[in-house]
């Protein structure tokens, strides 16, 4: 006996556009994302949280492998658990930039003026700590495998930031490692797996970014 086709529908209605107004987005959206910059010093300046759950429905548009969705996102506003997580981040960064973290690594994060003191994961308005799951919990017990999940979470967290800087806020990518005690502190199963720390808020006044800059399209593509 055959397998049922599966169900498809229509594509969802999409303005036909002519070239020059698809040109113009693509330059609009690259002068709006050229603008885009990690902070590292936030504002204490609340955030509504529409904004928040807009954003993170845009990063559940994300595509994955076999649309299983492998993502969680842990949103965090609450002061104490906040200091918690500065406390346990702040701890496992000491550790890397005084014994595991190799010379290169160390020079190489040297003109970005990093270091083991992370005081924005208490002043920004939310963390959202972003979980990947390997696998899904099924309702009769057993599990079902999720696939390309690094790829389809990355791809979510990019969309996240993405949204969240088209609305007019700031963030900074953390990534302490190891970051098991997300976990534990957000009472996340073991299945997932912390993927990455997003700091959200609006930057400080006297915000100061490194003098970095982007490689040109020639340096990062190639057309054949």
């Amino acid at each position: 006996m055959d397998a049922p086709e599966p169900p498809f529908i229509p594509l969802p209605q999409r303005a036909d556009l002519r070239d020059e107004e698809i040109i113009q987005r693509a330059v609009a959206f690259h002068e709006r994302m050229r603008q885009r910059r990690t902070v590292r010093d936030f504002s204490s300046r609340p955030v509504p949280r529409a904004v928040i759950e807009d954003a993170l429905r845009a990063a559940g548009t994300a595509p994955s492998g076999a649309n299983r969705q492998p993502w969680h996102f842990a949103v965090v506003t609450d002061a104490a658990l906040k200091r918690r997580i500065r406390q346990a981040a702040e701890a496992e960064e000491r550790e890397f930039y005084e014994q595991r973290a190799p010379a290169d690594w160390l020079a190489a994060l040297a003109p970005l003026g990093t270091d083991a003191r992370k005081p924005f994961l208490e002043t920004a308005p939310y963390l959202i700590a972003i979980f990947a799951e390997r696998w899904t919990p099924q309702p009769d017990g057993g599990r079902a495998t999720n696939y390309y999940v690094t790829e389809s979470v990355g791809i979510a967290t990019g969309i996240l930031v993405t949204a969240l800087h088209h609305a007019g806020l700031a963030t900074l990518t953390h990534t302490p490692s190891p970051m098991s005690f997300l976990n534990e502190l957000l009472g996340r199963p073991a299945h997932e797996r912390p993927f990455l720390l997003l700091v959200v808020g609006h930057p400080a006044a006297d915000a100061r970014v490194p003098d970095i800059h982007r490689k040109p399209l020639e340096a990062i593509t190639s057309w054949r």
